[in-house]
């Protein structure tokens, strides 16, 4: 039910897992007291108990130890457990490694994240990539959201609680005053920020001193306000260092919004400079521990000048900004297909199966 990244993540499992057919129910794991708790079109999943003998655990390495235990052992004995994990940098944590012993096999959505964590066991690590759907209601426009009709507006979008420093928020605001004047009111940059941040938006107001087209969002929104805002704008913008996958990015494509992204990461895997704007990068080292982010793992550290071009291109080239925005939307569209998703949940299931009928069968109920 959670209205952040890692909520969404998992409803999007769950709907692949609908949507493949394969039988499931969904218990809910609650890791904290303090975060929105308010999307429930899960719900109908929702059980008290497990009642298959595969368990998916979408919960991430860092909180797994904490989990196991509070979860239960009766839960994981007599069961093929598998995690679906998502990670940002080449290299997966070494203390979490220990996480691998309890499980069979681990599910990430990009081959980023797998080949990380392949780097760390011998056990199967399978690339499932989300289904991704981006819903949006007209009634949620720009008149809704108090942002001008006659702009051409960028967005930014992040959460302080995916490590500020990884989402890297300030490389786009260099890039925007690189890229446009004070006195241009014919552009505006849109700035999402999830909750109300006071400092942090003190801080983007001094630097871009004098800029009267910037528009702070902080309330907590639905998916689909979310997703509606997304296609209101005119452009996506990323520069991250590093991502997992890359989910607003996706959804923005899938709505024919072009995006201008981090040449790096999980996201090239259903990006490419046909249906995006690839901004260049260079690999440099985290200079001190960033949350879960360790001093001397790298990540990118994305062009600002040339994505300051890119800004400027789309806005005055309109052949070339509806150029990117057709490939994006086409792109996405092969990218994310349904049954393609869905045949590799089926197919791995059925594999898992036959391995384990094989070496004696497992507990609970075989779908």
């Amino acid at each position: 039910r959670g209205d952040f990244g890692l909520g969404q993540s998992c409803r999007l499992v769950a709907w692949e897992l609908e949507y493949s057919g394969v039988p499931f129910g969904v218990c809910e794991y609650h890791s904290s007291k303090t975060l929105h708790m308010d999307d429930h079109s899960c719900d109908r999943m929702l059980q008290k108990q497990p009642e298959y003998n595969i368990n998916l655990f979408h919960i991430n390495a860092a909180q797994f130890v904490s989990a196991y235990y509070r979860i239960g052992g009766h839960v994981w004995d007599g069961r093929y457990n598998i995690a679906f994990w998502l990670w940002e940098l080449e290299e997966f944590p070494k203390e979490w490694t220990g996480c691998i012993k309890i499980l069979h096999e681990i599910w990430t959505p990009s081959e980023f994240v797998s080949r990380a964590i392949r780097k760390k066991t011998d056990k199967p690590v399978i690339t499932i990539p989300y289904q991704v759907k981006a819903p949006i209601d007209a009634a949620y426009d720009r008149a809704y959201f108090h942002l001008p009709e006659d702009s051409f507006l960028f967005l930014m979008m992040y959460d302080s609680l995916s490590v500020m420093e990884r989402k890297n928020p300030a490389a786009v605001l260099k890039a925007f005053q690189k890229a446009f004047a004070k006195e241009n009111r014919e552009v505006g940059l849109v700035i999402k920020l999830n909750g109300n941040q006071p400092k942090e938006m003190d801080a983007i107001k001094k630097f871009l001193d004098g800029y009267q087209n910037i528009y702070f969002m902080t309330d907590v929104l639905s998916k689909t306000e979310v997703n509606s805002l997304t296609a209101c704008v005119d452009v996506y913008v990323s520069l991250h260092r590093a991502e997992g996958f890359g989910l607003v990015m996706a959804e923005a494509m899938l709505n024919g919004i072009p995006c201008i992204a981090t040449n790096w990461s999980a996201n090239t895997e259903f990006m490419d400079a046909q249906s995006a704007c690839m901004v260049d990068y260079r690999l440099v080292p985290i200079p001190k521990d960033i949350g879960p982010f360790r001093k001397g793992q790298f990540w990118a550290q994305p062009n600002v000048g040339q994505a300051a071009e890119y800004m400027k291109k789309l806005y005055l080239d309109k052949t070339y900004y509806q150029k990117k925005a057709d490939h994006a939307r086409r792109h996405a569209k092969e990218q994310f297909d349904q049954e393609r998703i869905a045949g590799l949940i089926r197919n791995r299931v059925r594999q898992i199966y036959q391995s384990c009928h094989t070496k004696g069968g497992m507990a609970g109920r075989t779908p």
